[in-house]
C-alpha cells in the first residue's frame, strides 16, 4: 500500500487559480468588490493592482474558485468596463485570508483609466445630510463616483499617482479606505473636511469667508462673474437670467453670438427651458452629464444666452461644488441657473492652473472660487445632442475620455494628430483607439503647448509607443507639422481630410473596409488633391483609397477668412457663379458696404485671391446671408446655426421644390459628377422677390440638399453596386439635415452610418486617420 506524500491531500482538494482582469478596474473599487467575492466564498489569496489591470490569486474548493471567476463579469461594480478575463492555473500554497497587497509597477501600462463621474446618489444624500460627517464637503467622492481621469498623474491607479497625494488621509478617513464593508474601500480621492481639499474665494476685502460658497452665491445673485475651478479647468459663471451679467461676460469674452451653455438646478428647470425627451433625460441626469443641446421652447426667453441658435445646451450639476452653489434645500434663494462656460477667451485652452487663472482671467472674472486639489489633465465639457432618437457627439472630452473605441481591425502602435479645428488626436494599438479629449483650435500657440501635454499624457497611461505617425494633408495644419518635427524617423502618412471622415464613419460602426461604402462628407474646409477647398463631397471610399464620384461645383472663395465671417461675401460669390445679377433688393447686397461689394467685383472678375471651393459649409453660409437669415458670422458655422433655426420655425410647406443640378463628367474623363447650386439660388431669389418668407426659403434648401444626396448616392448604387452610405463631416451636426438624408436614404434601400461615438466635424477625424495609415503601412 502506498503511503501519501505529504501535502498530497491539499493538492487533490484544493485549486489555486491568477485571474487578471483587464478594462476599466482602476478606480472603480474592482478590488473591494474583488475582496467581498473572494472572502464571502471562503477563498483565500490577495489582489493587486497592476500595469495590465487587476490580477488576484485565490485558493480554495474547485467549486468556490470556479464561483470566483463566473461572479467577475457578472457583478462587476456600475463604473467598471471588464473587457478580458484570463485565468492560469498555479500550484496551491496553501494559507488563509484574503487581503489587498500594494500595487506593482512593473511592466508597461496596459490598464484602462476611468473617465471623471458625477456626484453618486449616496453621496449627494451625505452632503445634504447636517448628520453625516461630511455635511456640505465640496469634494466628496466614494468608489463609484467623481474625479478619475483629471487627477491621474500615473499608474497603477493608487492615491500616490494622483493629485490626492498630496493630501494625507485623516484617522476618519483611513479607517473607512480600509474597511473592506465601507463605500470607501480603496477609493483613491477619498477626503473629508478634515483632510482637504479646502476652498477659496479670492479676492476678498478682508479675512477669507467663513463658507466660500454662500460668498459666492451672494456675489453671483448681485451680477458677478466668477472663475469657478472645476474637475477639468476653470469655467466662467454667472447668473444666467441675469442679461446684463451675460452680456457683461460675452463682451469680457469676446464671444460674439456664440451661445453660452447653462448649469441648471435639477430637472425640472430644464423642462421649462426646452423639450427632453427619454434619451435627453438619460443624457442629463446619467453619469456622464455632459452639455445637452436641446431645442428650446418658445417662451424661453434667454436670448442674451443663445442668440438665434434654435438649441440651448444644458447639463445639470455634476460635483459636489455645483451642488452647494445651486443651493441645497433649505438654502436661502440664489440663482437656479447658471451660465457656465470655459474659462478662456476665445480660441485658447481651458484654463487648469491657478496661478494662471489669476492672471489669464484677470480682465474676465471679478472673483475666484478655488481649491487646492491640483487639476493633471486638461478635460472640457463634452457636447451631445440626439437625433433620431440616438446620441449624437459634437465635442468629445469629460465623461467619455480616455475611454478607447475598438478598432474593426488590428493596428502597429499609432499616433494620428487630427485636425487644425477642433483638434482631437489619436494612440492607438491592436484593436484599441484612445481618442484624446478635446483639444481646440490649433491656430493659437497655448494650444499647441496644450496637444504636447496631452500627447504625452496620454502616451503615459495608455503605454501606446507609436511607430506610425498620421496627419491631414493640408501643407499649413499645425498639428500635421507637429507630426513631421516629432516623426525621428518613424513614418508619416497624409490623409485627405474627407476620406478621413469617412474612414471615421466605417471605424465606429465596425465595417472591415472589405467593401466600399458612398461616403458623403460634408464641411466647411478640407484640402483637396487638387489644391481646391473641398467640402461638399460624396467618395466611394474604403480603408485603402477613395474615388471622389461627386461634388458640389466649385465656386470662388473670395479673401478665404474674410468670406467665412462675412457670409455676405459667400452669397455675392455664389450668385455670380450661378449667373445672377446682384441687384439691391437682395438682402446680402444690402449687406454688403458699397465700397467693398465694388472690390468684391473686381476681386472675382479678376479672380483675385479666390481660391476654388466644393464647401457645402459656405453654401449654407451664401443661402443664410441671400434669405436675409444671417450676413455676419461672429463664430464658426453661426450663419448654418441661424438657417437651420429658421428652417425649424417654417410652417408645413406645399410650395416649389428646390433642386440641383447634376452634371455628368464629359465622356471618357475619369472626373467627377457636378452637383449645380444655380437652380437652387434662382428658385431662392424667385422666392424672395416674390416675397416668400426666409423661414420657407430656408426650409426649402434643407430639403434640397436632402434630395442631392438621396439622387447622388442612387446614382452611385446604380453605377457601383454601393448600398451602404456614411453621413459625416460638420454639415451633419445639423441635425434637422441629417434626419432629412438619413429618412430619404432609408427609404430607398440604403444602409446608413451616421456618428454616435466620435463627432462628424474635425474632432473625430483623427480615428479615421488611424485606419487609413494602418492600410497604407501594411
Amino acid at each position: 500500500m502506498t503511503t501519501p506524500q505529504p501535502g498530497a491531500a491539499l493538492v487533490e482538494t484544493t485549486l489555486r487559480r491568477r485571474v487578471t482582469v483587464r478594462g476599466v478596474v482602476q478606480g472603480v473599487g474592482f478590488r473591494p468588490f474583488l475582496y467581498t467575492l473572494a472572502t464571502g466564498l471562503g477563498l483565500a489569496g490577495h489582489v493587486t493592482n497592476t500595469g495590465e489591470g487587476v490580477v488576484a490569486e485565490v485558493e480554495g474548493a474547485p467549486a468556490a474558485v470556479a464561483l470566483f471567476c463566473d461572479g467577475i463579469v457578472a457583478g462587476a461594480p456600475p463604473l467598471a468596463v471588464v473587457e478580458s478575463v484570463d485565468h492560469r492555473e498555479l500550484a496551491p500554497e496553501g494559507g488563509a485570508g484574503f487581503a489587498i497587497v500594494a500595487s506593482r509597477t512593473d511592466g508597461p501600462a496596459r490598464t484602462l483609466v476611468s473617465p471623471d463621474v458625477a456626484t453618486c446618489a449616496d453621496c449627494l444624500s451625505e452632503l445634504a445630510d447636517p448628520a453625516d460627517r461630511r455635511h456640505r464637503h465640496p469634494f466628496i467622492t466614494c468608489t463609484h463616483c467623481g474625479p478619475r481621469f483629471t487627477i491621474v498623474t500615473g499608474l497603477p491607479y493608487d492615491r500616490a499617482h494622483t493629485t490626492m497625494a498630496g493630501f494625507p488621509m485623516c484617522a476618519a478617513c483611513a479607517r473607512e479606505y480600509a474597511d473592506p464593508a465601507d463605500r470607501r474601500f480603496h477609493a483613491q480621492p477619498v477626503a473629508c473636511h478634515d483632510c482637504g481639499p479646502r476652498l477659496r474665494l479670492l479676492p476678498t476685502a478682508g479675512p477669507d469667508p467663513v463658507d466660500p460658497v454662500a460668498e459666492a452665491r451672494r456675489m453671483l445673485a448681485d451680477g458677478a462673474i466668477l472663475a469657478l475651478k472645476g474637475l477639468g479647468g476653470y469655467h466662467l459663471a454667472c447668473d444666467a437670467t441675469d442679461s446684463r451679467a451675460v452680456e457683461l461676460l460675452r463682451r469680457r469674452k469676446a464671444r460674439g453670438d456664440k451661445p453660452f451653455a447653462l448649469m441648471a438646478r435639477d430637472l425640472a428647470e430644464v423642462e421649462q427651458l426646452a423639450h427632453v425627451g427619454p434619451e435627453e433625460r438619460e443624457l442629463l441626469t446619467g453619469g456622464v452629464r455632459p452639455i445637452v443641446l436641446l431645442r428650446r421652447r418658445a417662451e424661453a426667453v434667454l436670448e442674451a444666452v443663445a442668440p438665434g441658435s434654435p438649441d440651448l445646451g444644458v447639463m445639470l450639476p455634476y460635483t459636489p461644488l455645483h451642488h452647494l452653489l445651486l443651493g441645497l434645500p433649505g438654502d436661502p434663494a440664489g440663482p437656479r441657473l447658471l451660465v457656465m462656460t470655459s474659462g478662456n477667451l476665445a480660441g485658447e485652452p481651458i484654463v487648469t492652473d491657478d496661478a494662471e487663472a489669476l492672471d489669464r482671467l484677470a480682465h474676465l472674472a471679478d472673483a475666484w472660487l478655488t481649491h487646492d486639489r491640483p487639476i493633471h489633465v486638461p478635460c472640457d465639457d463634452s457636447v451631445v445632442r440626439v437625433c433620431d432618437g440616438e446620441r449624437l457627439l459634437v465635442r468629445r472630452a469629460r465623461g467619455y475620455a480616455p475611454l478607447p473605441l475598438t478598432l474593426p481591425l488590428p493596428v502597429r502602435p499609432s499616433f494620428a494628430a487630427g485636425g487644425d479645428l477642433k483638434n482631437a488626436f489619436c494612440l492607438a494599438e491592436g484593436r484599441r483607439a484612445w481618442l484624446s479629449a478635446h483639444i481646440g483650435d490649433m491656430d493659437d500657440l497655448a494650444t499647441q503647448q496644450a496637444f504636447e501635454r496631452a500627447e504625452q499624457q496620454l502616451e503615459t497611461i495608455t503605454g501606446v509607443r507609436p511607430g506610425v505617425l498620421s496627419a491631414d494633408q493640408h501643407p499649413g495644419y499645425r498639428s500635421a507639422q507637429w507630426a513631421l518635427r516629432n516623426a525621428d524617423g518613424r513614418p508619416v502618412v497624409r490623409v485627405q481630410h474627407h476620406h478621413a471622415h469617412i474612414a471615421a464613419a466605417m471605424a465606429e460602426h465596425g465595417l472591415d473596409g472589405s467593401r466600399q461604402v458612398i461616403g458623403v462628407a460634408f464641411d466647411g474646409t478640407g484640402y483637396g488633391d487638387d489644391g481646391a477647398v473641398w467640402g461638399g463631397e460624396f467618395l466611394l471610399a474604403d480603408y485603402d483609397g477613395y474615388r471622389r464620384f461627386a461634388h458640389l461645383a466649385y465656386v470662388p472663395l473670395p479673401g478665404g477668412d474674410a468670406a467665412v465671417r462675412r457670409p455676405y461675401r459667400m452669397a455675392l460669390a455664389h450668385l455670380r457663379a450661378a449667373g445672377i445679377d446682384w441687384t439691391p433688393d437682395l438682402p446680402c447686397l444690402a449687406a454688403c458696404p458699397p465700397d467693398e461689394s465694388r472690390l468684391l467685383d473686381r476681386q472675382l472678375e479678376r479672380n483675385l485671391n479666390c481660391v476654388p471651393t466644393s464647401s457645402m459649409g459656405r453654401l449654407f453660409d451664401a443661402v443664410s446671408s441671400l434669405a436675409g437669415v444671417c450676413h455676419r458670422a461672429g463664430y464658426e458655422a453661426q450663419a448654418a446655426v441661424e438657417l437651420e433655426a429658421a428652417a425649424l420655425a417654417a410652417a408645413g410647406d406645399g410650395g416649389p421644390v428646390y433642386e440641383f443640378g447634376l452634371r455628368p463628367p464629359a465622356p471618357g474623363t475619369s472626373a467627377a459628377l457636378t452637383a449645380d447650386p444655380a437652380p437652387v439660388l434662382a428658385a431662392a431669389v424667385d422666392d424672395l422677390r416674390a416675397g416668400t418668407e426666409p423661414a420657407l426659403i430656408a426650409a426649402r434648401f434643407h430639403a434640397a440638399v436632402a434630395g442631392l444626396v438621396g439622387r447622388t448616392c442612387a446614382l452611385a448604387r446604380e453605377q457601383h453596386g454601393l448600398d451602404t452610405v456614411a453621413l459625416t463631416g460638420g454639415v451633419f451636426a445639423n441635425t434637422l439635415l441629417s434626419s432629412a438624408c438619413a429618412r430619404t436614404l432609408r427609404e430607398n434601400g440604403f444602409t446608413v452610418l451616421r456618428h454616435h461615438q466620435v463627432p462628424p466635424n474635425d474632432g473625430g477625424l483623427a480615428l479615421g486617420q488611424v485606419l487609413v495609415a494602418a492600410r497604407a503601412t501594411d
